[in-house]
This record gives structure tokens, sequence and C-alpha cells, in this order.
């Protein structure tokens, strides 16, 4: 059964991979406006609270959609410690179950954060400083669309890991 799936798990794995190719221009695009606001600020003493407020809109679209394809290639901070010495069907266990923890800790943000994105949506909420960016709810919008991205790749990573015989894990990792 999950070797049907296991195309759609490529599918959900390669549109991952563009929302993480995404999140690569996202960063050149801060990085570019961090060192334009700094040098405007030091140099010229000219600041703008929509530039600095776009920085911090930037770094929470890098965050949350960067985190599922950061997760997909491993780049993930982990404590091997105890992993290393498993033996890898207690690895798959153990990877197993951190995925449906991940999920349900996904899906439960998504639906806590809905209700927060829909109030400030409807009293159209913007900067509280003058000169500020508005629509914050579309910001904060990233909050259950990157924890959707989540869920989808965590779903890809689980049936990747329950239709690969254990055989073949075990050589893919040696």
């Amino acid at each position: 059964m999950l070797k049907v799936l296991r195309p759609l798990a490529g599918l959900i794995e390669g549109f991952i991979d563009r929302i993480g190719t995404l999140t690569a221009w996202i960063a050149l695009v801060m990085i570019g406006l961090v060192a334009t606001n700094v040098l405007l600020r030091y140099a010229f003493s000219f600041g703008s609270v929509w530039a600095q407020e776009l920085e911090w809109h930037l770094l929470a679209a890098l965050i949350l959609l960067g985190m599922s394809h950061a997760l997909q290639r491993g780049d993930n901070v982990r404590v091997d410690i105890f992993y290393a010495r498993y033996s890898p069907r207690v690895k798959r266990g153990v990877d197993v179950v951190s995925a449906l923890l991940l999920i349900a800790l996904a899906l439960a943000f998504i639906h806590l954060s809905l209700g927060y994105v829909e109030q400030s949506r409807s009293i159209m909420e913007g900067s509280p400083d003058p000169g500020g960016i508005p629509y914050r709810w579309a910001v904060k919008a990233l909050i259950p669309l990157g924890y959707g991205l989540l869920v989808l790749q965590q779903l890809a990573h689980l049936v990747r890991l329950l239709s690969t015989p254990l055989l073949a894990q075990e050589s893919a990792r040696v």
C-alpha cells in the first residue's frame, strides 16, 4: 500500500525542494536589505521603519518556509549521542515516532494559529508604527502555511520510512 504512495512522496519532496530554493532567495534578499539598512543608517543617518519591518517579515518567511526543507535535508539540530548506537530497527522506530509527534505538534500549531491569523485579517492589522508595513495578517498567515509544509514533509518522510525494507535502509546509512 505504501509503495503506491511513494510517487506522491516524491512530488511532495520536490515541492519542498522548490520551497527551499525560494527560501534561499529570501535569505539573499534579506542579507541585501540588512546591509543596505545598516549602510543608510550609519553612513547617511537615514532609516526607514518600513525597511526594518520588512527585515522581520523576511526572517519570519525564511524560518517558517525553510524549516520543512531543512528537516528534509537533515540540516536540523539533533542529538545523536544515543541514536548512533541504536540498531537499524530501533532507529527506524525512533524516526517513525519522531515523525508522528512532529506531525501532531505541527497540526496543533496550525489549529491554534488559524484563529490568530483570521483575527488579524478581520481587523486588517497593520504596523502600529507610522510608515510601517500594512497587512500584518499576511506575514502571520505564514505560520499555518509553514507548519502545513512541515506536515507534508513529514508525511512524505513516513511514506519513505515505512515503504522501504529495513535492509535497504541499513545499507543506505553505511
